[in-house]
This record gives structure tokens, C-alpha cells and sequence, in this order.
């Protein structure tokens, strides 16, 4: 088990964590805005996604909550190019990390828990007690909503841990497998083999879709606080 999951412990250099590497490599991949009248493909290609997902994202929401364009945008590159390059071989996802994605997730919920509190108090406490709510089940429903608020942090972060932890895994045991069945059945070797191709086309789905949910549930988190 210890060979199983040393593929998620993160290794250092000359006592410098990787994981910075892995985490600032996303950034230096993409393209630099250029001053010509003519983009090329690539750079039109990024202006296209991003123009596209920042109004399907605040699309929703008040508006003002569309000052939040850049941050959810750059998130959601953020979170995409780490999931996408950590299904390279020899590579490290730092998404796999908890720590990581409670980093991520806890300022951001709590920046939206504030604003709503900051903006529209009486609204935000509303939440905590539906209206018509009978009298005694006024102290089980505020303990209720109140849990399920703090929780919501912990969901984002155990979501995005626990779905791309798992991909890992299966694809690790699947390719040991691959090896490991060779030398007794070439055709068993191969069906396995397939099952690989399409389970690391499904992973790519799953890296992408993660981190779409990721900063479409925060958004959702803003909706309601503005």
C-alpha cells in the first residue's frame, strides 16, 4: 500500500518542495498577450475559452458579483491546467493534496460568506431560518443550516481530492496490471491495455469537469450572498 500512494506524497530537491514547481508550472505554459493585430491560434483559442466560460459563469449572477470575473476565471485555469498536467507520466498533481484544495476552498467560501454579510445582512441570516418555520424547530433548523454552511468548504476540497485520488489510483492499478498479465495472456494483456486508453479518456473528462464544478459551486456560493 505504501508503493500504491507514494505516487501522491510530494518530493523535494535540495530541500525545496516540488510541489511549488508543480504549482507555478501552469502559469509559465501559457501564452503571453501579444501587441499584434493577428493572434495566433493558440492565444485565440485561450481568448475564445475564457470569454466563453466567464459568461456562462456570470451569466446567473447579480451583478455585483460580476467583479468577481477574473478571480473564478483564473481559478478555473488554475485548477484545469494542474488536473490536466498531472496525468503526464513522471508528473505530480498538486490537486490530489487536501491541504491544497481546503487552501483554495476555505478563503474563497469565507470571502463570499462576508460579502453577503457585509452587503445584505438581514438577508445573509435569513438563510439560517426559513420563513414559517414552527416555533420549536427553530434551534434544530439553525444548528442544521449552520453545519451545513461550514461544511461547504470541506465539500469543495474532499470533492476535488477524492475524485482525482481516485483516478490515479485506478489508472496505476490497472497500467500494473497491464504488465503484470503479459507474460500469461497477450489477449488478456491487451483487453486491459484498452480498458486503460479509455479509462485515461475518462480521467481527462474528470480532470476537466472538477475543476468547472469547483468554481461553479463557489459561484453559486457568491449568488447567494449578493
Amino acid at each position: 500500500m505504501t508503493d500504491l500512494f507514494s505516487q501522491f506524497a510530494s518530493t523535494t530537491s535540495l530541500g525545496i518542495p516540488l510541489i511549488l514547481v508543480a504549482m507555478l508550472t501552469p502559469w509559465l505554459l501559457f501564452p503571453t498577450p501579444s501587441t499584434k493585430w493577428v493572434s495566433n491560434r493558440l492565444l485565440t483559442f485561450q481568448n475564445w475559452f475564457l470569454t466563453l466560460f466567464t459568461k456562462q459563469l456570470l451569466l446567473p449572477l447579480n451583478t455585483p458579483a460580476h467583479k468577481w470575473a477574473f478571480l473564478l476565471a483564473s481559478l478555473m485555469v488554475f485548477l484545469l491546467s494542474m488536473n490536466l498536467l498531472g496525468l503526464l507520466p513522471y508528473t505530480f498533481t498538486p490537486t490530489t493534496q487536501l491541504s491544497i484544495n481546503l487552501g483554495l476552498a476555505v478563503p474563497l467560501w469565507l470571502a463570499t460568506v462576508l460579502t453577503g454579510f457585509r452587503n445584505q445582512f438581514n438577508h445573509s441570516l435569513a438563510h439560517f431560518l426559513p420563513e414559517g418555520t414552527p416555533a420549536p424547530l427553530i434551534p434544530v433548523l439553525i444548528l442544521i443550516e449552520t453545519i451545513s454552511l461550514f461544511i461547504r468548504p470541506l465539500a469543495l476540497g474532499v470533492r476535488l481530492t477524492a475524485n482525482l485520488t481516485a483516478g490515479h489510483l485506478l489508472i496505476h492499478l490497472i497500467s500494473s496490471a497491464v504488465s503484470a498479465i503479459f507474460p500469461l495472456s497477450i489477449s488478456a494483456s491487451l483487453l486491459t491495455f484498452t480498458v486503460l486508453i479509455l479509462l485515461t479518456i475518462l480521467e481527462i473528462a474528470v480532470a476537466m469537469i472538477q475543476a468547472y464544478v469547483f468554481v461553479l459551486l463557489l459561484s453559486l456560493y457568491l449568488q447567494e450572498n449578493t
